[in-house]
């Protein structure tokens, strides 16, 4: 015959310590978004279109059935060897980058230096640089990004002799500086301060070990 089964539950700021953390670590692993990195994804267009930066895209199937086109960005992370961010597109000049880019991120000295090195080597080639960007491998860092540049002169003027290197290393520090923004905002979203936040506001409930309630 059915039988009544009497628990306590409990919320986040009552439970002990370690129940605490198997609290968190519940959220953590079955209720954040899976799709936390989309806000630097955002951020990181917005990013590329003021460097110069036009990404490619590819066809993604929705649980629908339909079909949407979404920027080639790839990352693996956090803390295991070979993890990193890389993109695949084409970059060209795009006129006051550096300038515009401070207006973007004032306060990110990294990037500034990015658009200001490109800007550089832009001007000592006329401004006809190009670069093609691809993945290989199985990996998602910045050197498993393919980059080939080169010279678009009517005249088939060969680029400056640093051209390649400069380019090259400067579109894999902006997969660096990716990689950064996703790790800093993973960081955010997955801090004790922010997960508490979470759970008081959704009002979750526990038992006295920390297991999920209902």
């Amino acid at each position: 015959m059915p039988e009544i089964i009497e628990t306590t539950i409990y919320q986040l700021h009552e439970l002990s310590g370690p129940a605490k953390e198997r609290a968190r670590s519940w959220y953590r692993e079955t209720v954040l978004d899976p799709d936390w990195y989309e806000v630097v994804y955002a951020d990181f267009e917005i990013v590329c279109e003021i460097l110069g930066l036009a990404l490619k895209t590819g066809a993604v199937r929705l649980v629908g059935g339909g079909i949407r086109q979404t920027p080639c960005l790839y990352f693996q992370g956090f803390g295991s060897q070979g993890d990193g961010a890389c993109f695949e597109g084409v970059y060209t000049h795009a006129r006051q980058a550096p300038a515009k880019i401070r207006r973007h991120a004032p306060q990110d000295a990294g990037l500034h230096r990015i658009a200001d090195i490109l800007q550089a080597v832009q001007r000592r080639n006329f401004y006809r640089l190009r670069a093609g960007i691809g993945h290989r491998d199985r990996y998602y860092h910045e050197q498993s990004m393919v980059i080939s540049v080169e010279r678009d002169s009517p005249t088939g003027q060969e680029m400056t002799a640093d051209a390649e290197d400069i380019v090259t290393e400067a579109l894999r520090d902006l997969a660096r500086w990716l990689y950064h923004q996703l790790e800093r905002e993973y960081a955010f979203q997955t801090s004790d301060e922010a997960v508490d936040e979470a759970i008081t506001a959704n009002a979750y409930t526990f038992t006295e070990g920390g297991g999920r309630f209902g």
